[in-house]
């Protein structure tokens, strides 16, 4: 796991996460730009670590998400690809298509720590900013200000 010390970051907005989604996804094109589709899903998450570090992005990569039930700590060894500013999860995946389970994998992540907004990259297609990403939000993100 790395895990980046945090910058003094201005107030948590829907602006602010925007600008923040815009730096990942500028991340991931470029890793995309230079590697391409067909790698290993681990190749793309070690270069996205490069990546992120070299734009001071703070992260922690394969962070494992804490989950209690009625006040129970229950290891569920849920782990996402990266958790940015402890606001935003990424989730890498290098598949032939994005299923639905990779979409609930995002969504129940973003639940359990309480996230605004998820992203979900497939490195394997042609064109990585028209086919490769996309954004979720959920009710955290709709209280935010503007």
């Amino acid at each position: 796991m790395k895990k980046l010390p945090h910058a003094v970051r201005k107030p948590l907005t829907k602006a602010y996460l925007t600008d923040l989604t815009y730096k990942i996804n500028g991340a991931a094109i470029e890793v995309h730009k230079i590697l391409g589709p067909g790698l290993l899903e681990k190749t793309y998450h070690a270069c996205m670590i490069y990546e992120l570090a070299a734009r001071k992005i703070p992260f922690q990569s394969e962070f494992e998400i804490p989950f209690t039930y009625k006040g129970e700590s229950i290891p569920l060894n849920f782990r996402c690809d990266f958790y940015i500013e402890d606001l935003l999860v990424v989730e890498l995946k290098a598949a032939e298509a994005t299923l639905p389970i990779h979409e609930a994998q995002l969504i129940t992540y973003m639940k359990l720590l309480k996230a605004p907004k998820g992203i979900l990259i497939n490195f394997n297609v042609t064109n990585l900013y028209y086919n490769g990403h996309k954004t979720y939000v959920n009710h955290y993100f709709d209280q935010l200000p503007d």
